[in-house]
């Protein structure tokens, strides 16, 4: 991944520079690298008729994290700016036969849907691949209902004087992951977490380090986050 050329004026194109020769292998590769993903989606609500937004969704793998659950969902809107992962999407939802669900090439930032008309809304390892995704995390409050459920999974850095209770990094791991990121367009951000804990009322948080592919010796920062919009 650190040896793929990344080319591109936009960030559309920068995403299927990227992503264009590794699509169809992008789930044998990033299972043991995105951790957190089924974890997430168990601790989620799937309200019976309800609609669920995914922001970022990659090859619809997120789907699966359901077990079975997003059957009870009206309808399920899956988003991404990547021709080449929604491709693979297309696939697996048309060999999944799953119904219920709309697939769209669409920036997360400014997604058309009826705002205050999903239910719940997830982000699973997409925030830190937008450049501006403090627009992407506004709009997502826009898009939920008055007491609906964001869920965010991704990688993080803590911030040098972390508040009470959350964890604090080493200067190594501060400074080391940003830079590693930054070689794929990811960035690990410190503010990321205390941006979403502010625009929605915190249900959980879990901070964690996953492995990583290869390099055993090095763990990887990641949360979870379970929020709700203040109605």
């Amino acid at each position: 991944m650190v040896l793929s050329p990344i080319r591109g004026e936009s960030h559309q194109q920068r995403l299927d520079s990227f992503y264009a020769g590794q699509a169809e292998h992008y789930d044998a590769t990033r299972q043991k690298m995105l951790h957190g993903r089924d974890e997430l989606f168990a601790d989620l609500p799937a309200p019976e008729g309800g609609v669920w937004v995914d922001l970022g969704c990659g090859t619809a793998r997120n789907v699966e994290a359901w077990e079975g659950r997003q059957e009870t969902f009206r309808q399920a809107t899956l988003v991404d700016l990547s021709e080449s992962l929604l491709a693979v999407a297309q696939k697996r939802v048309d060999d999944k036969g799953w119904q219920n669900i709309e697939l769209r090439h669409a920036d997360a930032t400014t997604v058309d849907i009826e705002p205050g008309s999903v239910d719940v809304l997830t982000f699973c390892y997409s925030l830190t691949m937008i450049p501006n995704w403090y627009d992407a995390v506004d709009h997502a409050l826009t898009l939920l209902k008055p007491g609906g459920t964001i869920g965010v999974v991704d990688f993080y850095v803590a911030k040098k004087y972390p508040t009470e209770g959350r964890e604090k990094h080493s200067w190594f791991r501060r400074t080391f992951w940003p830079i590693w990121f930054a070689n794929d367009n990811v960035f690990p951000n410190p503010d990321l977490l205390p941006y979403l804990e502010r625009r929605f009322e915190t249900v959980s948080v879990n901070e964690h380090a996953g492995k990583i592919m290869m390099i055993p010796m090095l763990r990887i920062p990641y949360f979870r986050f379970v929020g709700r919009k203040r109605g």
